[in-house]
């Protein structure tokens, strides 16, 4: 097989597997809870961009891209609702980013719970 350079993951164990599942169990917390008071959503991206490698392979990467994906939009709609609050249009922005926020925690706490991988 010359000119392929395939590498394969390790097979994780259990232990390890059951780690992934609540780490990402804890981002989904810290964004939960992040929606009503923002700081602990900066220690779920944080957590996410630092243990992202760890999940390749595994259902969990899917929900860490999820996560993360949900951080990163949100707060740019966070940003601009703030920016355009003073034309009323915001206050529109910024309950529509809640609300779909909301949404995406949800169905990925379902899916985690279920042990189903998130949607790409």
């Amino acid at each position: 097989m010359q000119g392929t350079d395939i590498q394969t993951a390790p097979p994780m164990d259990n232990q390890r597997l059951q780690s992934l599942r609540n780490i990402t169990l804890a981002v989904y917390i810290l964004y939960a809870v992040g929606v009503f008071t923002g700081l602990p959503a900066l220690i779920g991206i944080i957590i996410n961009h630092v243990k992202v490698d760890d999940t390749e392979g595994t259902l969990y990467r899917s929900h860490f891209g999820w996560q993360m994906r949900s951080f990163w939009w949100s707060l740019l709609w966070a940003v601009l609702g703030w920016a355009t609050v003073w034309l009323g249009v915001g206050f529109v922005i910024l309950a529509a980013n809640w609300l779909w926020l909301v949404y995406r925690l949800v169905r990925g706490f379902l899916n985690w719970n279920d042990g189903k991988p998130m949607p790409v």
